[in-house]
């Protein structure tokens, strides 16, 4: 069966399954569309289904020019498990978050294999790209896998090869982002490198599918503990009076040794305030406690009652109070330059303000309505920003810097703003930094 698998790779004739179309699976569809792959495409959200068919995108990066492409080329998205057997690769790209207690939240994953267990046939390759503890792929997809009375590395092939989007990264593409993968079986590798190998340019493989687990969190671990490191430089930085963007700046000129990294109000998107959690809950089983990592977890989890602190002593200043200050949060984006809202801190910094009686408002160009999530709630759309709008606010809180914004006419118009972003160089009355 192995050898059958990988002529239809060399071939083009394997039909590809993405389960889950968000921001991981929309651009893989694409990628095994555009190098004539046809892809079939599985999701829950009939909504999404539904405008892919339309040829739409639902995601700002990707443009709706390409969903039409691959809808013209025979890509097909739909809510129906059952034609799982259609596809001879069923890759998994499904959220992987935490729980209230700050545990793996596997609902995602073992829902989805769950879901499409019963219509498993021989010869399927399985691949899991959500980010996870190391063991998950063996101990939970495995024996789901074979209770089906397969033999994975026989008649049946399971990997696991972690997702590496950057969303709205222009540098970068699924193309030309390495892809590591880890097989089960020596025979699972081979096929789960031939099939990424076929639309990635670099694949690098490793020994297990715990590696290729492990090697998704060090990444992961290794950004947060090093923001962790310099957002706790900030606050002490801030007390001596030091703008630690411009330590950055200079530390950065050294050419080697050094990598910059840049505090902010907290930290966003699917990766990096969630992944190191997953290591910590698993190190348990083994009675290993992270502390490195669990430090650096406390230090960005306090970034946004730290900005809080500044803009409550900003207004302090002005003889004002948070409760009743109208306040602007500029970017409800996690990140810059993008749409995805996924664990933002800007949407914690606007409830946390919102408790304290604050009047809130956002503006943000690439979220024009405050969506609908899981656990965040705000009826609210984005402000457009005129001089007598800005000027209307008591505080504009900087939470996302997008290139969109008009920097120069906000520091013009606004009374204060609290810039958690080190967008302002130079020191000016009515910018504070956080």
């Amino acid at each position: 069966m192995k050898d059958a698998f990988l002529k239809k790779i060399a071939d083009k004739s394997a039909v590809i399954g993405i389960v889950g179309l968000g921001y991981v699976g929309l651009p893989l569809m694409l990628r095994f569309n555009e190098v004539g792959f046809k892809v079939l495409g599985f999701d829950i959200d009939q909504r999404k289904v539904d405008a892919l068919h339309a040829g739409k995108s639902y995601i700002e990066h990707i443009s709706s020019d390409s969903i039409a492409s691959a809808r013209a080329a025979g890509f097909e998205a739909t809510t129906d498990f059952s034609r799982a057997p259609e596809a001879d690769a069923l890759i998994l790209c499904v959220p992987t978050p935490l729980n209230k207690y700050r545990e793996p939240d596997m609902s995602f994953v073992l829902g989805t294999i769950d879901s499409l267990v019963p219509h498993l046939r021989a010869g399927h390759l399985v691949s899991l790209e959500s980010t996870t503890y190391p063991g998950t792929t063996d101990e939970e997809l495995l024996p789901r896998i074979e209770s089906r009375g397969f033999k994975v590395g026989d008649n049946a092939f399971l990997v696991f090869s972690p997702e590496r989007e950057d969303p709205g990264n222009p540098n970068f593409t699924t193309r030309t982002i390495p892809k590591v993968c880890g097989g089960v079986t020596p025979a699972c590798q081979e096929i789960g490198v031939a099939l990424y190998s076929a639309v990635i340019d670099k694949v690098v493989p490793v020994s297990s599918t715990r590696a290729a687990e492990m090697t998704k969190l060090l990444e992961n671990i290794h950004r947060a503990v090093n923001i962790g490191l310099v957002n706790e430089m900030k606050i002490v930085a801030d007390k001596m009076g030091i703008d630690i963007h411009e330590v950055i700046r200079a530390a950065a000129t050294k050419p080697f040794g050094f990598v910059p990294y840049y505090p902010g109000p907290g930290l966003g998107g699917h990766c990096i305030p969630i992944d190191p959690f997953y290591l910590t809950w698993k190190a348990r089983e083994y009675g290993v406690h992270t502390r490195f990592i669990e430090l650096a977890g406390e230090v960005n989890s306090s970034m946004p009652d730290y900005v809080i602190s500044k803009v409550a002593a900003a207004l302090n200043e002005r003889k004002k109070a948070i409760n009743g200050s109208k306040i602007l949060v500029l970017g409800i984006a996690y990140k810059k330059n993008v749409d995805d809202m996924r664990e933002s801190p800007s949407v914690f910094l606007m409830e946390k303000l919102r408790d304290l009686g604050a009047d809130i408002s956002y503006s943000d160009p690439h979220v024009p309505v405050f969506p609908k999530m899981r656990e965040h709630h705000f009826e609210l759309s984005s402000v457009a920003l005129t001089a007598d709008s800005i000027a209307g606010y008591d505080c504009v809180l900087l939470a996302t810097d997008h290139d969109k914004f008009d920097y120069a006419q906000l520091q013009q118009h606004a009374q204060l703003i609290v810039d958690s972003r080190g967008k302002y160089l130079q020191p000016v009355a009515n910018v504070v930094k956080a």
